[in-house]
């Protein structure tokens, strides 16, 4: 989780499946003293009578100083928080703008005509930025986990250190199902790389910050505190279209996350990474504003998942090999006259497309047919299919049941390796 001009305007990295709001800032200024006759006061806007005695002698200093702070010592947040907060990093996505030049017409554009003297070029602005953390330093090379998101359709990105140096940094691999990335940079100026904590462990209640660049890299290294909300919550995850592609599940936190926390990490007391910053809910599907509801990735499934882009470049898992469409987005009309489908069924997943080679070909499946259901689960849209399909290895065997011209039918299909998205109403599996 956008249109280029000239001079863009920056986004901040966020997830751009979910609707999330922009979040402003908003600061008040209340109050000031106007003392009106003898012993008014207005204080932060309340006006009350003042009766408190003025120190004897306190015309001459002043009446008041600075007193010694009563709070010392570092707290369990500060101490974690100081033991992770030079891991983490502002990424950003840098992309190509193109511009020219040349003599200008007598209303001000470039005039066309004038060849010889006139030229376009490109330069590399930025587009977005979000947040990483660095978790490996291999010789002279740094690994750094984000948001797939926060690094789609970069041209170049570059990382900007808790110090405010600013390096290059290359892409390692990526994958848009978890919304993970993995980039690297020379690791020279490393000092601090961040550990992962088992998020099987962590517990409703329990206290965590997050850490990353709100609304942009000015805001570098911000940190917010929260508790654990939720130790397993299962959102929808939605294409740019809104169609629901799959089922995440995540930690949920009321840790202030904004937009430009994306990649960033959520951190137990400890200072360990539970999970990864990845989005926010702002308003529900009837507008209501909605506070204090962020999601991570849990760090156990980014650990799995990043691992395999830094062995492999990519993340291998099972297909069918069909191109399909959810049947809600089939018309009722559609369903009766070319599905044949009993009116009873209304949910499932449509076979628009045999893919080459495709599993599910070989086992006998054809374009039009409708899965209902997969290994015993009821399969009544894109995302339920991919938990099910998400289950197993490439190479595993499924039974799926089918609907065909009204008839029910069965089989069992051997997965291969997944093929990539072909296109933006359809997907394939």
């Amino acid at each position: 989780m956008d249109n280029q001009q000239k001079t863009p305007k920056k986004k901040r990295g966020f997830n751009l499946w979910w609707k999330v709001g922009v979040v402003a800032l908003f600061a008040g200024l209340v109050g000031g003293g106007i003392a009106y006759g003898v012993g008014y006061l207005i204080d932060n806007g309340y006006a009350t009578s003042s009766s408190t005695a003025v120190p004897k002698g306190s015309n001459k200093s002043g009446g008041t100083k600075v007193n010694e702070n009563k709070v010392t010592g570092s707290t369990q947040s500060t101490k974690a928080f100081k033991s992770v907060k030079a891991a983490v990093v502002s990424v950003v996505n840098l992309q190509a703008q193109s511009s020219s030049t040349g003599s200008l017409g007598i209303y001000g554009t470039t005039d066309s005509s004038s060849s010889s003297s006139s030229s376009s070029s490109s330069s590399l602005e930025a587009s977005s930025e979000g947040s990483g953390v660095i978790y490996k330093k291999d010789g002279n090379t740094a690994y750094i986990v984000t948001n797939n998101h926060v690094v789609s359709g970069s041209s170049a990105l570059e990382v900007i250190l808790s110090n405010g140096k600013k390096l290059s940094a290359t892409i390692v691999g990526t994958d848009s199902t978890t919304d993970l990335a993995v980039i690297k940079i020379n690791s020279s100026d490393v000092t601090t790389i961040a550990s992962f904590g088992n998020s099987n462990q962590i517990e409703a209640g329990q206290d965590v910050l997050a850490i990353g660049s709100p609304l942009g890299s000015e805001y570098a290294t911000s940190v917010t505190k929260g508790i654990i909300s939720a130790k397993k919550r299962t959102v929808q995850v939605q294409d740019n279209s809104g169609n629901t592609t799959a089922n995440a599940s995540v930690i949920q936190t009321d840790a202030a996350i904004n937009p430009g926390n994306s990649g960033g990490p959520l951190v137990n007391m400890a200072g360990q990474v539970i999970g990864i910053n990845s989005m926010k809910l702002s308003s529900d599907d009837d507008g209501t504003s909605v506070e204090g509801m962020g999601f991570s990735i849990p760090s156990n499934e980014v650990v799995s998942v990043i691992n395999q882009l830094v062995k492999n470049g990519k993340i291998t898992r099972p297909a069918l090999g069909i191109e399909l469409v959810s049947l809600d987005n089939v018309s009722a009309a559609q369903q009766k006259s070319i599905l044949k489908l009993p009116t009873s069924v209304n949910k499932g997943i449509v076979v628009m497309k045999i893919l080459s080679p495709s599993s599910a070909g070989n086992a006998g499946l054809q374009k039009y047919d409708v899965i209902t259901e997969m290994d015993g689960t009821k399969i009544t849209s894109e995302a339920t299919l991919k938990d099910v399909l998400y289950k197993h290895k490439v190479g595993d065997s499924v039974s799926v049941k089918y609907y065909r011209d009204g008839q029910l039918k069965s089989a069992t299909i051997k997965l291969s390796e997944s093929t990539a998205l072909l296109s933006s109403d359809s997907s394939s599996e």
